[in-house]
């Protein structure tokens, strides 16, 4: 099941498969996704956050962490996709738009499942942070 919504940085696809979206987009099966939830507690199932990093972690806001595990999260907060996220779980998540292509909402919303939202738009995009023992790297 593949749903359009805008989220918290652009519109964007959301599975509980991985494959689904990949395909989709036309990107190779098993290339990773970032994961997004709306709940702090979720980390506990998908990584470990390192311990100089769990303040940062919890105060951050649009941006994803890259984790020791390679796993990319986002935690989702004050928005309505942060309401749909804590209803439901964690969510693979990407972009609504062809691999390597821009945004095009007829596209989208042909190709996906359920459209929870109306209006789409593309702001900038999530600050990615790659942390690991006590360094931390800026990748966007």
């Amino acid at each position: 099941m593949i749903y359009l919504a805008q989220t918290d940085t652009t519109a964007g696809f959301l599975s509980k498969n991985l494959e689904e979206i990949n395909i989709l987009k036309g990107r190779a099966k098993d290339k990773p996704c970032l994961i997004t939830s709306a709940k702090l507690s979720e980390l506990q199932n998908l990584t470990r956050v390192p311990k100089g990093f769990k303040n940062l972690v919890r105060r951050a806001k649009k941006t994803t962490f890259i984790y020791p595990n390679h796993q990319a999260i986002r935690i989702v907060k004050d928005c309505k996709h942060a309401k749909f996220l804590s209803q439901n779980g964690f969510f693979y998540s990407s972009s609504a738009n062809k691999h390597g292509k821009k945004f095009d909402e007829i596209w989208a919303k042909s190709v996906a499942d359920v459209i929870l939202d109306q209006f789409f738009f593309e702001s900038t995009p999530s600050k990615i942070l790659k942390i690991r023992g006590k360094r931390k790297l800026k990748i966007r």
